[in-house]
């Protein structure tokens, strides 16, 4: 039996909220559905057992063939009833069930029947019913009714085969298309949901048409637009057609002058739009800047938290740019860090530290430390994140920033909390060297008390690389080998490997190391006394105050220069004999696929698509190809590069993939493009990135390829900014953009003279 919704109020909190439909069954429920094919038809009985089903329908429940036909039927018998709720309830459910094409004709003539209807009602939801369960066939039979309800006096109606007909474009778009006189009519509508309807299909309808686009932007930035939604959609597609532009140069970027307009319209959406979309200009100025900055201010003081959100939201994204353009605005700023939405309180500080001053930082630590406690752990990383890069800005206020990272280390809070204060000391560390004293101990004390074991070992792996390094490195040896007794094996191993690292590095040292080592040769974990016993006779074995070897500073320290695919690979093929496994013998070199693979069958690759043509690993080729171009040579070593991924079919006339390089602060986009037409020829090749679902990124450099002939494989590049040691993601659309200039062979015949 369905249980009573029981309605919370302020006296209620911990009362649980019930479901209606809690414990229904699919059968029960198919058993009720009976009451559609009674004589006398009840219409809330009816609705109700509706609802039922939608509600078993989106919580996953599946219909087997039978069942969904047998309701499909029983459904269309309520179209003889007059009641309006139940039609209604009738359209929610055929486009629900999406019924096959033989009985899609049982339902059609009705639903044809109330697309023509006096009842605007109906003729809305039919027409949405409609294009969502026919086809292209039945599709030209109505294709007649929908132009006419386009372009209808009721908004309702024309909003529904608007809306329908940005749906039908995925499915058939040569009919949708056919549709643009009235689409383009539609538009100049005074209906608001009508025009924003209206503008969205046309210019889905001409996406593929820069042109087109052009001319629908320019002509309606003329002022023809009056709802604030379709003057929204306006502004984001103008921010489109400045975005393609070749063209961006201040003063001479085009339709600037629309959307620094546009922030004095009445409605605060348009205005907020057009402020965040100059933000986003690439290669904005402060001069361009400077009016969004100030409609963003204004809204700060608003008294609606959605509006406040959204301005500091946006200011907090022009800050890791243009910091200085965002200083205006940290007095209203302060005021949020008490606003009662957090997620607002969090980015005015986030904001408040990337802006400001040195003499502003220690009241932002006392006004952030009560903040602290009344936030959720994934805004105070970001609010940890943000003070790291503060502390590398001002590196003088270390000592208060460190001891802040160290209070609230001590504090309540999960994993990637704990492990973002950890990751932050240990960049300042190694970053800032008057904190390396200060900041190691703080990382001591805290191991003392941490129930994270991969924190534990990380901490104390750092310790063995830094520690030794300070003045005094005897004072980390206790914190070192309390966690030998107090922590798990894991841990244990790890001090084990750090003390060992501490008598490698401190002859002074090594006759203490060496005893607490000897007494790790007792513990009851097989990796602990393996190490133990490693360590031993690496550093030797009686002990002696002796100068330690580079060969064992090396095994210490040293980084592993072999891939472990191929260290894998050769232990698997390793055959036991009288001669030991030598590391030596691993093949440095990391196999690789070639970058280009369509190639015509019997040609050699050739070009910077072919595979490399030194022993160097795919990561060296690749470094050393970016280091000698100019505009990449500054943005430092390079971090990794990813397996080419593949944008175009294998049948298409170009083909393109694309190699991500990842440095500290930039991502590079290699294209690498091959022409399969030998009557072509291909200049000025550039690729065309659409970064707007990827905030945190600004494209910073476009490498175009001059000229790209047949079966000859070039590189076209493109280069993004993105902020330091925060990670980021976003979703990048690629347009391949040329020149075809077609080779024509013309053939001579000698003439033959007498």
């Amino acid at each position: 039996m369905a249980q009573p919704l029981v309605k919370k109020d302020d006296d209620r909190d911990d009362e649980v909220d019930y479901s209606p439909f809690m414990g229904i069954e699919k059968g029960a429920v198919l058993q009720e559905a009976r009451v559609f094919n009674d004589p006398q038809l009840d219409p809330r009985r009816c609705s109700q057992v509706i609802t039922k089903l939608l509600y078993l329908l989106n919580q996953g429940e599946t219909f087997t063939k039978v069942e969904a036909t047998e309701v499909f039927f029983s459904v269309t018998k309520l179209f003889q009833s007059k009641d309006i709720g139940l039609r209604r309830m009738v359209y929610v459910m055929i486009k629900e069930l999406s019924p096959s094409a033989d009985e899609v004709i049982i339902v059609t003539s009705s639903l044809m029947k109330d697309m023509t209807s006096k009842t605007d009602m109906y003729r809305a939801n039919a027409i949405r019913v409609l294009c969502r369960i026919t086809d292209g066939t039945l599709l030209t039979q109505i294709e007649r009714y929908l132009k006419q309800a386009i372009v209808d006096k009721n908004p309702v109606v024309a909003s529904a085969a608007l809306v329908s007909g940005i749906h039908l474009l995925q499915t058939n778009p040569e009919i949708v298309k056919r549709w643009s006189n009235e689409v383009q009519e539609a538009v100049q509508s005074r209906a608001a949901l009508v025009q924003f309807h209206a503008l969205a299909l046309l210019h889905q309808i001409r996406q593929n048409d820069r042109l087109a686009v052009n001319k629908l932007v320019s002509s309606l930035t003329k002022g023809s637009v009056r709802s604030p939604l379709a003057q929204c959609l306006l502004i984001r597609y103008t921010s489109q057609v400045i975005r393609e532009s070749a063209n961006t140069q201040a003063g001479d970027r085009p339709f600037y002058d629309f959307l620094e307009g546009c922030l004095r319209h009445k409605a605060e959406m348009v205005i907020f739009e057009a402020a965040r979309a100059i933000t986003e200009l690439n290669g904005v100025t402060n001069r361009e800047l400077t009016p969004a900055i100030t409609v963003l201010q204004h809204f700060l003081s608003s008294s609606k938290p959605v509006l406040r959100f959204a301005a500091v939201r946006t200011l907090n994204k022009v800050a890791m740019t243009h910091p200085m353009a965002v200083t205006n605005c940290n007095i209203d700023m302060e005021s949020l860090i008490s606003d009662q939405n957090r997620s607002i309180a969090t980015l005015a500080i986030t904001t408040l530290l990337k802006t400001g001053n040195e003499s502003s930082v220690d009241r932002l630590m006392k006004q952030i430390t009560n903040f602290m406690s009344d936030i959720a752990d994934e805004f105070k990383i970001v609010v940890v994140e943000a003070i790291r890069s503060l502390c590398l800005k001002f590196p003088l206020k270390y000592k208060s920033l460190m001891n802040f990272l160290s209070n609230i280390l001590r504090e309540e809070g999960g994993f990637d909390y704990k492990k973002a204060i950890v990751d932050s000391i240990v960049i300042l560390i190694r970053d800032i060297p008057e904190a390396k004293e200060s900041g190691l101990l703080h990382l001591c004390e805290f191991i003392e008390d941490c129930e994270f074991t991969y924190l534990s070992a990380q901490i104390l792996h750092f310790l063995g690389i830094e520690g030794p390094k300070t003045s005094d490195p005897r004072k980390y040896i206790r914190y070192i080998y309390n966690r030998v007794h107090l922590e798990n094996a894991t841990v244990r191993a790890a001090a084990v490997s750090t003390l060992a690292k501490f008598g490698a590095m401190v002859d002074t040292l090594k006759p203490h190391i060496f005893v607490l080592l000897r007494r790790c040769l007792f513990d009851n974990d097989d990796e602990v006394r393996d190490r133990a016993t490693l360590y031993l006779n690496t550093l030797g074995g009686d002990g002696a105050v002796v100068q330690t070897g580079e060969d064992v500073k090396e095994f210490l320290f040293g980084s592993l220069d072999i891939p472990l695919a191929n260290l894998e690979n050769s232990l698997k093929n390793y055959e036991p004999s009288e001669e030991s496994f030598d590391i030596n013998y691993v093949p440095k070199e990391v196999k690789t696929q070639p970058l280009a693979e369509k190639k015509a069958p019997g040609k050699k690759p050739t070009g910077l698509g072919a595979p490399p043509a030194t022993s160097l690993s795919t990561v060296d080729s690749y470094e050393k190809l970016l280091s000698s171009i100019p505009e990449f040579a500054n943005f430092g070593k390079l971090f990794k590069s990813s397996a080419p991924v593949e944008l175009t079919e294998a049948e298409t006339e170009y083909a393109v993939n694309v190699v991500k390089h990842i440095f500290d602060c930039h991502v590079v986009f290699q294209y690498n493009c091959t022409n399969t037409i030998p009557e072509q020829l291909l200049e000025n090749v550039t690729v065309v990135v659409d970064a707007s679902e990827a905030e945190e990124f600004a494209e910073v450099v476009s490498k175009p390829l001059r000229s790209l002939p047949y079966d000859s494989p070039g590189q076209t590049f493109v280069a993004f900014e993105k902020p330091e040691g925060i990670p980021v993601v976003g979703k990048f659309s690629n347009m391949l953009r040329f020149i075809v200039k077609r080779l024509i062979q013309v053939l001579v015949r000698p003439r033959m003279m007498e």
